[in-house]
């Protein structure tokens, strides 16, 4: 994808960062709009569910960049790992840092498949760092080392990227909630460079077939300072300080809080803001 400064300033802007503020290739520049990235562009699957409180159908994902770039920053939409990874790792290819992507797998009840059912991104500094923007509860907010070195973040939340003791995985990312002794597997990856094409089969499964996670209820997230945001139809969850609440609300409330919350306008809010 072929496109000019000002799209890339744009892009900046979206996520709440100054071009001149992240003119350095550095482990400093990339924890910023990592932590940038995950505060302002919400994990949501309604383009694959469509509207809970409405008519409109899911209009589906495509992993284009121009259609990435048009959704996330134009329409100032989330997505879901393929998409923000996806457009995340062409800005930061544009900013001049050496970035791959990977197929991963996120691990549930022990379990890691399909294939390639995350996409994830390895940034080389001094040494190589895994960068994800794409996940859902709980967000990765810093970029991970991958020899073990444990990082808490803003939530009291510390993450770990371990060699994997898997045949079928080389590394394993990890988290610890502050209420937890053990490590919970996030998901495990290849060290294998993957072009954007490779996860569109797996994508294609995941919008499509009844027993995807991203078929059923759509589910928004969005990481707050201390914590984070969840939204499902009906239930407003929210996570400040380790502490949850819950708040139920339907319809145009529900509406309310994705546009509020979550900087979101979908359904008929987005065709009015698009005339």
């Amino acid at each position: 994808m072929n496109r000019g400064d000002a799209d890339l300033e744009r892009y900046l802007s979206r996520i709440g960062v100054a071009a001149s503020d992240v003119r350095q290739q550095d482990v400093e520049t990339l924890e910023r709009l990592q932590r940038a990235h995950v505060t302002t562009v919400p994990f949501e699957t309604l383009s694959i569910t469509g509207d809970p409180y409405g008519e409109r159908d899911g209009e589906g994902v495509s992993l284009s960049l121009p259609a990435l770039y048009e959704k996330i920053v134009e329409r100032r939409r989330g997505g879901f790992c393929y998409e923000l990874n996806g457009l995340f790792g062409w800005l930061l290819d544009e900013m001049g840092f050496d970035v791959e992507r990977r197929a991963a797998r996120v691990v549930s009840d022990g379990e890691a498949r399909p294939p390639a059912n995350h996409l994830t991104t390895l940034v080389s500094l001094d040494r190589p760092y895994l960068a994800d923007v794409g996940l859902g509860v709980p967000v990765m907010r810093r970029p991970l080392p991958l020899d073990g070195t444990v990082r808490e973040d803003a939530a009291g939340v510390r993450w770990r990227v371990v060699e994997s003791d898997r045949p079928d995985a080389d590394y394993v990312s990890q988290f610890r909630t502050p209420d937890e002794e053990a490590w919970t597997d996030r998901f495990v990856f290849r060290d294998a460079p993957r072009e954007l094409d490779y996860f569109e089969a797996t994508c294609e499964f995941l919008q499509r077939a009844p027993e995807s996670p991203f078929t059923g209820d759509p589910v928004v997230s969005i990481a707050v300072d201390e914590g984070h945001r969840k939204l499902t139809p009906g239930t407003l969850t929210e996570h400040p300080h380790g502490e949850t609440t819950e708040t139920s609300l339907a319809g145009e409330a529900w509406h309310d809080v994705l546009e509020r919350e979550f900087g979101v306008r979908y359904g008929e809010r987005e065709e009015r803001a698009g005339r």
